[in-house]
């Protein structure tokens, strides 16, 4: 079932992250600084305390980015928000505080760790935001144990399982690729794929076209060099995820693809 998520025209930009040149990932801040640059869309990746609270944040840990340290797993919600971010005045948000601030924004979710899915299918259930969130894994096991708990569809994107199964599905011959592509993405909505992985190239025409044939979109990450996006967009991919949205704004402008 399509959701709203889904209602993009044109290619979707989405700040990984939110925006930040001073690195201050994840933070409401960085968010503010997507919205104000008009993005409709970011991404984040969510872990959830010990105590239950899901936080948007990158790291299993505090200690790259914070002036704290500690598992967030192992962590109540009241020491990690005393964790600031880069140096600033910048905590830690919950992932609550990000859906309840813009109610319009639509968040890419990448669940981390396997403690983090119970409390992000309350979290969604709380707020209702099923129709603008995209709730995705590297791991399919989690990815699906979100979905099936959920009481109402989102949309959703390929685990790395399923996304190496869909490579091997698209190098098919052209006569029998589309059904067994098919089969292989029934019950999600597309990929969301480096360019490359392993040396090996991931976002081809091959692969997109393989992809549009069975109704299922490509976004790609972490795209932050303009010649890139220009390249990429010209391919017909779907998104593009960057720590650079700045860039981004200004190529899909030049393009007549940005949405105001």
């Amino acid at each position: 079932m399509r959701t709203a998520y889904l209602d993009h025209p044109g290619p979707v930009p989405m700040a990984h992250r939110g925006f930040s040149l001073e690195g201050l990932e994840n933070t409401m801040a960085a968010f503010e600084a997507a919205v104000e640059l008009g993005f409709r869309y970011v991404e984040t990746d969510v872990h959830a305390t010990h105590d239950g609270v899901v936080v948007a944040f990158h790291d299993e840990t505090l200690d790259r980015v914070t002036d704290r340290t500690g598992r967030i797993p192992e962590l109540s919600w009241k020491q990690v928000a005393r964790a600031r971010v880069g140096g600033s005045d910048q905590p830690v948000p919950p992932l609550e505080e990000l859906l309840g601030a813009w109610p319009d924004l639509r968040i890419n979710i990448d669940i981390k760790t396997p403690g983090a899915v119970l409390p992000l299918v309350r979290v969604i259930e709380r707020t209702r935001a099923h129709e603008r969130v995209c709730v995705t894994s590297f791991s399919d096991v989690r990815r699906r144990e979100a979905l099936m708990r959920l009481t109402r569809p989102v949309a959703t994107s390929a685990g790395q399982t399923t996304a190496a199964r869909f490579r091997a599905a698209a190098a098919l011959p052209a006569l029998v690729r589309t059904p067994v592509v098919a089969r292989v993405m029934a019950g999600v909505d597309g990929l969301q794929v480096p360019v490359r992985h392993s040396g090996v190239e991931v976002v081809t025409p091959h692969t997109v076209a393989a992809a549009h044939e069975v109704g299922a979109f490509v976004h790609v990450w972490t795209v932050n060099d303009v010649p890139e996006m220009v390249r990429l967009l010209d391919l017909g991919v779907d998104g593009i995820v960057t720590d650079r949205a700045d860039l981004l704004r200004d190529v899909l402008r030049a393009r007549g693809e940005w949405v105001d």
